[in-house]
């Protein structure tokens, strides 16, 4: 049976992720933090299924709704409304700061950066787009052409207007004070003089994660987003923040752009909103949306608006509610930085441990002098925490070395979270001295 399973892969599957497409184990089920696997095997699961499973897998109010909503009112034409999705968007609204307070509800991040980009465009009439250097936005057109960190080569021209600035990485500074610290303040100028060098003078929005995941967990230094707002609006361009994995608690906050103050003119949150399932949003102004509107907005989708997945989002809310997870992501994302820093003392590979809440990076380094990266060695530790039962992901870009995104469950326990740092003790043990 396994074996046919594996044939049947290699027949009928198209590979969509580069090298090590597949993890190598069937899985049957999945309950709370973990996963298990056809062998009879429990893995830990470090990343929240695709970083977006908060509330673990299968969590019974989830459950209960989707088995009730299912059975009544699944799927709409796409004119028209559900209780679901009004009572989401009202609730959103809530949760957010003014004048965040019209809601598009979608399935993907890529879809919610996209209706989000096309919104801009159309309102502010430009068609230029800023984002980092190591972004990731999402696989469709203008997401696609807004993201750096991956995936650009062999498919043609990118949308027109797109630009890409440093990230400020602060373990990996490119422009420093005397002091050797990243100097974000003339790092962010240097970007803005290129801009402008190739700008046409017609910028629609930047749009950047406040804290970058796949580009390496790099939280943007504080002061950072308020000074990219004020140069994005100076030159008559609007701020969307994708928060897809940093929204709704992950970070210990609500949402990631709280700890700065700065309020974007356009949000897009997607993953942690559906807790797994597809569901996405983009949130702006009154002001925008009914400049959009008179412009002919249309982003008329087969999945807008369903009721569904937009039940399953007011559970999400509730159960963030009563157990208070963002108490918990800031309670437990401390407890596992510490955990991660206490390994770095054994670990001479360890070369950085970042994040907020239970976003967290782990950078693998081959020296720490040096900061030279192990992207080998990122590759065999990740292996063997499988094999001990911890399912890790690791970020291999060109200069990056090997950097763990590690985002557990907001509901997991301290014990699974010291499983997991024991399993990734032991895996980093054993491994490092190979790449000696």
């Amino acid at each position: 049976m396994t074996d046919s399973f594996w044939s049947d892969v290699e027949r009928h599957l198209v590979r969509y992720s580069g090298p090590g497409s597949f993890v190598p184990e069937i899985v049957e089920r999945a309950e709370g933090s973990f996963v298990y696997t056809a062998e009879g095997r429990r893995l830990l699961d470090f990343t929240s299924g695709q970083m977006s499973a908060i509330l673990g897998h299968s969590h019974p109010a989830v459950v209960a709704t989707v088995q009730r909503q299912a059975a009544t009112l699944d799927h709409l034409f796409s004119g028209m409304l559900s209780r679901p999705v009004v009572d989401l968007a009202r609730r959103l609204a809530e949760s957010l700061p003014e004048p965040l307070s019209k809601v598009l509800l979608l399935t993907t991040g890529a879809e919610s950066n996209e209706a989000a980009i096309r919104m801009a465009k159309l309102v502010t009439g430009g068609h230029e787009i800023v984002s980092f250097a190591r972004s990731w936005h999402g696989m469709t057109q203008a997401a696609a052409s807004a993201t750096y960190s991956s995936g650009r080569k062999g498919y043609g021209p990118a949308a027109p207007g797109n630009f890409a600035i440093p990230t400020p990485n602060a373990y990996r500074p490119d422009f420093v004070t005397p002091d050797g610290e990243l100097d974000w303040r003339r790092q962010l100028d240097f970007s803005f003089d290129l801009f402008d060098a190739q700008s046409v003078g017609s910028l629609a929005a930047c749009i950047v994660e406040p804290i970058l995941s796949s580009g390496g967990v790099i939280d943007l230094p504080p002061g950072y987003l308020a000074a990219l707002r004020d140069k994005v609006h100076a030159r008559g361009g609007l701020l969307i923040l994708d928060e897809a994995q940093t929204g709704l608690c992950r970070t210990g906050d609500w949402y990631a752009f709280q700890r700065d103050g700065v309020v974007p003119d356009i949000l897009t949150l997607s993953k942690t909103l559906g807790a797994g399932l597809p569901l996405a949003a983009v949130v702006t102004s009154p002001e925008i949306e009914e400049k959009a509107h008179e412009r002919g907005y249309l982003f008329f989708t087969t999945h807008v608006s369903d009721p569904l997945v937009c039940a399953v989002g007011n559970t999400v809310l509730d159960v963030l509610h009563e157990e208070k997870l963002d108490r918990r992501a800031d309670e437990l994302g401390t407890h596992l930085r510490d955990g991660l820093r206490s390994l770095g003392e054994r670990h001479a590979v360890i070369g950085d441990v970042r994040g907020r809440g239970l976003l967290v990076g782990l950078e693998l380094v081959r020296d720490r002098a040096s900061r030279e990266p192990a992207n080998e060695l990122g590759t065999a530790v990740t292996k063997r925490c499988l094999e001990l039962g911890l399912h890790m992901n690791v970020v291999q870009l060109p200069a990056m070395g090997g950097v763990f995104r590690i985002a557990p469950a907001l509901t997991s326990t301290r014990e699974e979270i010291d499983l997991g740092l024991s399993i990734l003790d032991q895996a980093i043990a054993e491994t490092a001295p190979l790449f000696g």
